[in-house]
């Protein structure tokens, strides 16, 4: 199995684990990070739920939009218990009343990463090409967040591939 999809079938089937020792870890990693901008997900598909990391969050944060195929993604302002709109791909975002933040750091889903720091995301490439934009830019940290039994042997890496700058799990931080 050498193949992004066939390897992201696998770690999504092998998704699941402790959601609370996950959030737990995500905090504390997220404390350096106060007063920043933050971008998380909304959750689905049995992913690790960042939400209760971005309650504690001592700073802005904001949830991703998908504006189409092909493009980075936007993000909208968001607090927990803020109204959220229907997306495309089975996503929740902040509605287009709310104002477009750049984040500093991103909490990325993913369905595989190794401990490298790569990751294999759904097949959009979304998460890659707001990475190289953002990177370009400035400085910013992305965070992979996931359950450890997500992690592989190693990810095939493409030339558009965006890499992690850390990956919290619900067993471990892992720094590649």
């Amino acid at each position: 199995m050498t193949d992004k999809a066939a390897l992201r079938r696998a770690a999504l089937a092998a998704r699941g684990g402790d959601d609370a020792a996950a959030a737990r870890r995500l905090r504390a990693v997220l404390v350096p990070f106060a007063g920043r901008v933050l971008a998380g997900y909304w959750p689905m598909r049995g992913e690790a739920d960042p939400l209760p990391a971005m309650a504690a969050h001592d700073g802005p944060c904001c949830l991703p939009v998908v504006p189409g195929r092909d493009v980075p993604l936007i993000f909208r302002a968001w607090k927990p218990g803020g109204p959220l709109d229907a997306g495309p791909l089975g996503t929740r975002h902040p509605p287009e009343s709310a104002p477009v933040l750049t984040p500093q750091v991103l909490i990325v889903p993913l369905a595989a990463f190794d401990a490298a720091g790569h990751r294999i995301g759904y097949g959009g490439g979304y998460y890659d090409r707001t990475l190289a934009g953002l990177r370009a830019a400035g400085p910013v940290t992305a965070i992979g967040f996931a359950f450890s039994g997500q992690q592989i042997a190693r990810v095939p890496i493409g030339p558009f591939d965006q890499p992690l700058d850390l990956i919290v799990t619900d067993q471990a931080t892992i720094r590649p």
